[in-house]
């Protein structure tokens, strides 16, 4: 039986429609066209060279010009077309308490510092956004605020208060309980992860995570990160490293550096860290792990850290508490060739970075005498050319407001846009034949009253 847009169709002979020259003509130009794009997306995707630097370049990658970074059309899409809720902090009870603290004492500056202050930084920018909207209607996504890792640190909560104080800010979210929390982004910045929300996989398990994290192997041996939900985000540099004005510490000339390799950090009892330190009392002139202060009248400021940082070819980052460190995203600000020893990392935008032509990655079981002699054998000039990537792509560790055209904050809205999905559901909503939500007692969105059971 056929299709009602068939009877407006003209048929020849057969049900078949007319072929004429002119038809025959665009057919030959459409699949010529074909071809040759599905001969530019199927190239191997880079503007770097392969892993073999006596390979001649490959040319397929957008690359940046400029500093502005071309994003890839396949499985992005022509440009950005997002929108974004931001969740005020006097919109929830208890939402001031995960972002400040329970007597509000925690100050936003104060978390903005250090390791976790993407926390922070993302929820200001995206404040600025013109990606934001005061509409929730008409959001593709919902962004819930939380300096929880700070403010745990700071004493501001303790893990049953931080709990407590989740479930208590998500039962009064009627869009989350729509979708489930499909549509809802919670930012995670540290190794630990979402299991700082220690019920993360009963009431947050849909939703999108934004962390520098996909490997939280801790204690229970589990990990919150889901490849097919979630974003890795690259850690928080120093502000005085990433800025596009005069850097608190500027690299050095390669031919100036004294070392070959460093490893700055502290020993944590790991096993990989270890080795280091053993291997660094064999080689001292190679090698260098020094002990590391981070507090008291010794401890190493960030000017000296960087400087000690630069003063080698190759920056070592063995894997700690978990499997990300922030010394990666570090290293590239003083021109010094990452090496990972981390076996399980996950590395952000991976769809358009080929890691590669920036970075090595050794194994974690062959830490010894033998690393040190294979980043010997590698020529300066094949080093420059890896330093000369890593300038190009470095701009994506920093974020800046959109204004700059290369940021952290431009790749995790690239991510985003591709977790939006046009159909929203969860296990207590339900919809009828005109396209409205209901509840299982038959009670219209727009009518849910917080609070609301979650589980």
């Amino acid at each position: 039986m056929g299709s009602p847009t068939n009877k407006s169709r003209p048929l020849g002979a057969g049900g078949h429609t007319h072929c004429t020259r002119t038809h025959q003509i665009g057919a030959l130009l459409l699949v010529a066209a074909t071809f040759f794009l599905s001969r530019i997306f199927d190239s191997p995707c880079d503007g770097f060279p392969s892993a073999d630097l006596s390979r001649p370049l490959r040319s397929e990658l957008p690359s940046f010009h400029g500093g502005d970074f071309s994003w890839p059309l396949r499985g992005y899409g022509p440009h950005l077309d997002l929108k974004i809720y931001v969740y005020d902090e006097n919109e929830i009870e208890g939402l001031k308490a995960l972002m400040y603290g329970r007597d509000g004492k925690i100050s936003a500056v104060k978390c903005m510092k250090g390791q976790w202050g993407t926390q922070v930084k993302i929820h200001k920018l995206l404040l600025i956004s013109r990606f934001q909207t005061r509409k929730k209607e008409e959001a593709d996504l919902f962004f819930v605020p939380s300096y929880i890792k700070c403010v745990r640190m700071l004493g501001g909560l303790d893990d049953k208060e931080i709990t407590d104080t989740y479930v208590k800010v998500l039962s009064q979210m009627p869009y989350f309980r729509r979708s489930g929390g499909r549509d809802h982004i919670f930012v995670f910045p540290s190794g630990i992860g979402a299991h700082i929300f220690k019920s993360w996989e009963i009431y947050i398990n849909r939703s999108i995570f934004l962390t520098p994290e996909g490997d939280r192997t801790d204690k229970k041996d589990t990990s919150a990160f889901n490849t097919w939900k979630d974003i890795i985000i690259p850690g928080n540099v120093d502000d005085s490293m990433t800025t596009n004005g005069e850097r608190a510490v500027q690299p050095l000339p390669l031919s100036k550096r004294k070392l070959l390799a460093n490893y700055l950090g502290r020993a944590q009892g790991k096993v990989g860290r270890l080795k280091l330190i053993e291997l660094a009392k064999q080689f001292p002139h190679k090698l260098e792990c020094p002990d590391l202060r981070f507090s008291g009248p010794n401890k190493l400021g960030r000017p000296e850290y960087f400087e000690h940082l630069r003063n080698a070819k190759f920056c070592l980052a063995p894997r700690g508490e978990s499997s990300w460190t922030l010394r990666f995203y570090e290293s590239f600000f003083v021109e010094c060739v990452p090496v990972i020893m981390s076996d399980q990392i996950e590395l952000p935008f991976q769809n358009v970075i080929d890691y590669t032509q920036i970075s090595i990655k050794w194994p974690s079981t062959r830490i010894g005498p033998e690393l040190l002699e294979y980043l010997e054998s590698i020529p300066d000039k094949d080093i420059e050319t890896m330093i000369s990537h890593g300038r190009q792509v470095r701009c994506l560790w920093a974020y800046a407001p959109e204004s700059s055209p290369c940021s952290a904050m431009q790749g995790i809205m690239w991510e985003l846009q591709r977790k939006v999905r046009q159909f929203q559901q969860s296990a207590e909503t339900f919809w009828l034949h005109n396209g409205s939500y209901v509840n299982r007692n038959l009670v219209e969105f727009s009518k849910w009253k917080p609070p609301m059971p979650l589980s």
